[in-house]
């Protein structure tokens, strides 16, 4: 596709800007590299452990070195690493229901979580077993008009006993920054001297890998998230992993199948060289989508429209959330996106109901692993204010490649400043 002269020079000034900051995420890979690899050579991971077994999935192996590697890598106690897990979502719902109780009190420290676990909770939809309807009492803190956590009433939500709090890492559907792992580090503090027992739980979702802590480093007791983001390193084929406090993980995995089977069941379909290998991969991967995301937010801040985060602000996740402000500038940057893609590229992206999702979303990404965000891609809910929500990249050739043709979408409808 033949892009205008004018598009490539503003992709190329974009470029340029941010061209420290790219040098900066380079650099960052060394350190997160060598955490994996010395989990690696600590498990003294071999060819034997690509293998797994059938069946019920008893003594794998892979499997079991795997979750130990996994564990150091994220800096806990123990951590299941599973292909069962269909997805993040799916992760986390294994840890709630896993851990609490009925009569048991949640509470959401970051405001409405992601719209996915709205039906998990019970805050939508009934009569499919969420936690309300288990008896699961479920309240949260709104987050500050700025975005911010509300630390003044963190006191007051926690006047009442709560086994356990949430913690949602990344911003999700929603214009806030993202949770730095000290600032959560500073929240796990505040909990535990108010309710030492109350377990902190954290959606850690789009997060992996991207500063030099996880949460559980920082005293998180359970984290959770998805194998087709970061930690998959693009190539695992889905799944999901928990981790944190032993027996928490087990609870988790107990949900995930049966109390008395726990981590003990679950075959790897002989897969487990992929996700060895995807976490290997996976330092320089989040470093690629962090690159990726801050040449979306230069183009577009460059554009006038509001980003989040900005250029070269500390980032504690993968996604760049662009306000674009309309529906037809909306549907054209994820046409343009789709069309940039290696999969799929003559799809158009049209607004379609989602599973999980309150709102009908636009979705581009034509992955390898299908609904892969570790991928180049975006999607968004349609509504307002119509927000644009990029994330990942495998190399940052791919997401310029996207966002030159993504400008000239915009400039065939709408006037670029300066044009």
């Amino acid at each position: 596709m033949a892009v205008s002269s004018r598009f490539a020079e503003r992709l190329a000034a974009a470029q340029a800007a941010i061209a420290p900051l790219a040098a900066a995420h380079t650099a960052a890979v060394k350190g997160r590299l060598e955490r994996v690899l010395d989990a690696f050579a600590a498990e003294r991971v071999g060819v034997q452990h690509f293998a797994s077994v059938s069946g019920y999935g008893h003594g794998d192996q892979g499997r079991e070195v795997l979750d130990r590697v996994a564990a150091r890598v994220l800096q806990a106690e123990a951590a299941a690493v599973r292909l069962q897990f269909v997805s993040g979502t799916h992760a986390i719902a294994a840890a709630l229901f896993g851990v609490l109780r009925p009569g048991d009190r949640l509470l959401a420290l970051t405001g409405r979580p992601y719209d996915t676990l709205e039906e998990v909770i019970g805050i939508r939809g009934s009569g499919r077993g969420s936690l309300a309807e288990f008896g699961i009492r479920y309240d949260e803190l709104d987050l500050l008009p700025t975005g911010g956590l509300d630390w003044d009433g963190l006191e007051d939500a926690l006047a009442v006993p709560t086994r356990m709090v949430l913690i949602q890492r990344s911003c999700g559907y929603s214009w806030r920054p993202s949770l730095a792992v000290a600032e959560i580090g500073a929240l796990v503090e505040r909990v535990k001297a108010i309710q030492p027992g109350c377990v902190v739980f954290v959606d850690n979702c789009y997060g992996e890998l991207v500063q030099e802590q996880e949460p559980t480093a920082v005293g998180a007791d359970l984290i959770a998230g998805s194998l087709i983001k970061n930690l998959g390193g693009t190539i695992a084929p889905t799944g999901g992993y928990v981790a944190g406090r032993a027996e928490l993980v087990e609870q988790a995995c107990c949900r995930l199948t049966a109390p008395g089977i726990g981590s003990e069941g679950g075959t790897s379909f002989d897969l487990n060289r992929l996700l060895f290998q995807g976490l290997f991969l996976a330092p320089q991967m989040v470093a690629e989508a962090l690159i990726s995301a801050e040449l979306t937010a230069q183009v577009f801040s460059d554009l006038g429209f509001a980003v989040n985060p900005l250029p070269g602000a500390a980032r504690s996740d993968v996604i760049q959330a662009v306000r674009l402000g309309d529906p037809g500038l909306l549907k054209a940057v994820c046409r343009a996106f789709q069309a940039a893609s290696p999969v799929g590229s003559y799809l158009d992206p049209v607004p379609a109901p989602m599973p999980g999702y309150a709102s009908e979303l636009v979705m581009a990404g034509g992955t390898f692993i299908d609904g892969s965000t570790s991928e180049f891609s975006a999607d968004a809910p349609l509504r307002e204010p119509y927000v644009l929500y990029a994330q990942g990249g495998t190399h940052r050739a791919h997401a310029a490649i996207a966002l030159e043709r993504a400008l000239a979408a915009i400039g065939e409808s709408h006037r670029l400043p300066t044009d």
